[in-house]
């Protein structure tokens, strides 16, 4: 099966590793662009080359200028966002950028159908789809009718994820009645973002799953399963332990939602069980690869591959089955926000363990690829401090910005110079990365 064709990962965090691993072990030639200091994935030994850019949140246009003058050296190469900031500035200049790449990512017009929750939440309703109460206030009057309507404690999201975090350091705010409701709508919109309310479904974190597809045409496409064991926070965060499962009631809610959003690709759609009425409420869409994502590839399905192999080759891929039972763990945020939580969450410590001691992978480590994990654990050390603030910080004060990384300058091609410490003329170990037993 050849493989020699270029990759460009644009980002390279937990989804950058993930996708990085899944091509670079089957031979692909992978390359990395990356703007965050906390970035990891570039050091994995699959990298053929990385480079800096500019942020694509503060920097847009130069971002993209910079995408463009490395398509010098790599024009033709898929090209992968694997962030939220990433998708929606590629997405936006997917004209441009499809001239020099083969861009893994739907036009904007579908984009913002998933990265605008409140055109989410609004197109998977009118599929017939299960969402929870969902309230888009226009005004702060609206807010604080629609929280009475919805009852508190509900939640107050963003409706574009990835600024809101970047501003606020968290993904949304649980709301427990109208002064905090009062307070937190006022900060969003000083800082110029938009909010939906959302009613807080009930239930533990194993009441969260991920319905994973690469859809084309029509049809359902590939389709993956998987249950979220443990968030991070627990119940509002993201996913720091899932394991895969059969899960067949979320199937067709999951290709109702991604037809309803037009969405063709890669995404990652996630839903919850409410025990109320025992339906699966679609809580978020992810059109990227996802968090867990290196979970469906030792399960058998390599998302990343075959997309790979769709968009480069032509090759359509075929439907499969994959194995479940197998747990995804992130054991960085998993043992810190377990000791953090550690009353909280109240789990024995056969749970704690458990998804340690069967078939799985991590996030990170990897016994064959270590630097990312060396990597993630340094840039983790040097910011504890500054992640425990942000734990705790009040909505209405910003998350402070990551460093800026040396080494370009969005005026010049100076900071564009090839770091290829690693570059290779023979193609890299096809070897498949040690997962645990």
């Amino acid at each position: 099966m050849r493989c020699d064709k270029p990759v460009v990962v644009v980002s390279a965090h937990t989804m950058g590793l993930a996708v990085v691993r899944a091509l670079g072990e089957a031979g692909v030639p992978v390359y990395v662009l990356h703007h965050d200091a906390r970035d990891f994935a570039h050091r994995s030994r699959y990298v053929r080359g990385e480079w800096v850019i500019p942020p694509p949140r503060r920097e847009e246009q130069a971002f993209i200028d910079a995408i463009v003058r490395h398509a010098d050296r790599l024009s033709g190469a898929m090209l992968v966002p694997t962030s939220d900031d990433a998708v929606a500035a590629v997405s936006r200049h997917k004209p441009a950028l499809a001239r020099h790449y083969v861009v893994a990512c739907p036009d904007w017009a579908v984009t913002r159908n998933v990265i605008e929750k409140s055109r989410t939440y609004a197109l998977a309703a009118w599929a017939g789809v299960a969402t929870p109460k969902t309230v888009t206030p226009a005004s702060l009057e609206a807010a604080v009718e629609g929280g009475a309507r919805i009852g508190y404690p509900l939640v107050l999201k963003p409706s574009q994820s990835h600024l809101f975090y970047a501003r606020f350091g968290r993904k949304l705010v649980v709301v427990r009645g109208e002064p905090e409701l009062t307070r937190h709508w006022r900060a969003a919109r000083d800082a110029g973002l938009d909010v939906v309310l959302q009613e807080l479904v009930p239930g533990p974190d194993s009441a969260v799953v991920n319905y994973n597809a690469y859809t084309w045409g029509d049809g359902p496409g590939v389709e993956f399963t998987a249950r979220q064991l443990r968030k991070a926070p627990p119940h509002l965060g993201s996913p720091r332990v899932v394991v895969s499962e059969r899960i067949d009631e979320v199937l067709e809610a999951g290709r109702s939602t991604l037809g309803a959003l037009g969405f063709e690709g890669f995404a990652c759609t996630e839903l919850k069980r409410d025990e109320r009425d025992g339906r699966y409420k679609v809580l978020d869409v992810n059109g990227r690869h996802n968090l867990s994502g290196l979970l469906a590839v030792r399960c058998g399905i390599n998302f990343p591959l075959l997309q790979y192999r769709h968009l480069m080759y032509g090759e359509l891929p075929e439907r499969r089955d994959f194995e479940p039972g197998v747990c995804w763990t992130d054991f960085f945020r998993d043992a810190g926000y377990g000791l953090r939580y550690l009353l909280e969450e109240r789990l024995s410590p056969w749970e704690h363990l458990a998804p340690y001691l069967g078939r799985g992978c991590d996030a990170v480590f990897d016994r064959a690829d270590l630097r990312p994990f060396v990597g993630r654990g340094r840039s983790l050390a040097a910011s504890a401090l500054g992640r425990f603030r942000g734990a705790v910080r009040p909505l209405n004060e910003p998350a402070p910005e990551p460093e800026r990384k040396p080494g370009w300058n969005s005026g010049t091609d100076s900071g564009l110079e090839s770091i290829e410490h690693r570059a290779q003329s023979a193609t890299p170990s096809a070897a498949p990365a040690v997962s645990r037993r």
